[in-house]
C-alpha cells in the first residue's frame, strides 16, 4: 500500500543518482505516482529503465552525468526541463560517504568531495529556479545525512558537506519561498543499500546502530520513498526551509 498524491501526477522530476540505490527507488516512487522522471548518475542505467517501462508504462529519462562536472549537470536540468517541462520537483539524492581520516585529506580529495555532496546541489537549485519560478513554484529536496548530528568520525568532509546541505536549505527557502518554491532537506540513517553492504555494513556495527535506534528495524530504500513524496507534493505545501529525519529514532529531538 502506498499513498497517492495526485499533484505528482505528470510532474517534472528530477533526481541525481536516480537509478541505484535510494536514487532508484525514489524513481520508482515517483512513477507510481504518474510523475515524468529524469535522472542523472555516472553507471550505466539501461536495465533499470528497461525495468520501470516495463512496470509503469513509462520510462524514465536516463542522463549520463558525473555530477561534479558542473556544465554537465546544467546541461543535463536543460535536457530533462525540454523532454518534461519545467523541472518543478528536484531531488538532490546523489552523495558519497567514502571513509576518510582527516590527516589524509588533500585539497584534491577535498574539492572532489565537496564538489558531488554540497556543490552539484546547490548549482542544481540554482539552476532550477528559473523554470519553477516560471510554473508558479516547486519543492526542492536535499538529501543530507544525520552523520554530522551524530558527530560521527571517519568521514570528515562528507559530515561537512551534510551540514552545509541543511544551511544551503534554510538559506534558499528563505530567499526563494516569496515565489512559492519551497526548499526542504531530508536527513536519513543508515540505509542499507547494497553500497553500504558492499562496503560498510558489518554484523557488529549494524547491531550496534540499530541499538541506538528506537525503532530496532533495518533501514531500507523504500523507507525514504514515502517520505520524499511527501516533500515534494502540496501536501507539504506550508512547510520550508526544514530537516526531515528519517532515521528510525537515533536522533531523537523536542
Amino acid at each position: 500500500m502506498y499513498a497517492t498524491y495526485p499533484d505528482l501526477d505528470n510532474a517534472s522530476v528530477f533526481i541525481t543518482g536516480g537509478g541505484s540505490g535510494i536514487g532508484a527507488a525514489l524513481t520508482e516512487g515517483f512513477l507510481r505516482q504518474g510523475a515524468k522522471v529524469a535522472f542523472v548518475q555516472r553507471s550505466d542505467a539501461a536495465p533499470f529503465c528497461d525495468e520501470m517501462e516495463q512496470k509503469y508504462g513509462r520510462r524514465p529519462l536516463f542522463l549520463p552525468c558525473d555530477i561534479t562536472d558542473m556544465a554537465a549537470l546544467k546541461a543535463a536540468l536543460d535536457q530533462a526541463a525540454e523532454a518534461h517541462g519545467p523541472i518543478t520537483v528536484l531531488v538532490n539524492n546523489a552523495a558519497n560517504d567514502k571513509r576518510h581520516k582527516t590527516e589524509e585529506v588533500d585539497e584534491a580529495f577535498w574539492d572532489w568531495s565537496v564538489a558531488i555532496n554540497l556543490k552539484a546541489y546547490f548549482f542544481a537549485c540554482q539552476h532550477v529556479v528559473a523554470g519553477m519560478r516560471a510554473a508558479g513554484g516547486g519543492s526542492i529536496v536535499n538529501f543530507s545525512s544525520i552523520s554530522y548530528m551524530m558527530g560521527n568520525a571517519g568521514y570528515p568532509v562528507y559530515t561537512t558537506a551534510n551540514s552545509g546541505i541543511n544551511g544551503m536549505t534554510r538559506s534558499l527557502a528563505r530567499e526563494f519561498g516569496p515565489e512559492n518554491i519551497r526548499v526542504n532537506a531530508i536527513a536519513p540513517g543508515w540505509v542499507l543499500t547494497q553500497k553500504q553492504k558492499d562496503m560498510w555494513v558489518t554484523p557488529e556495527g549494524l547491531a550496534a546502530h540499530i541499538d541506538r535506534q528506537c525503532l530496532k528495524v533495518e533501514l531500507q530504500p523504500d523507507d525514504m520513498v514515502d517520505p520524499v513524496l511527501f516533500l515534494a507534493s502540496r501536501t507539504s505545501k506550508a512547510m520550508t526551509g526544514q530537516a526531515l529525519v528519517v532515521d528510525g529514532g537515533v536522533v531523537v529531538t523536542g
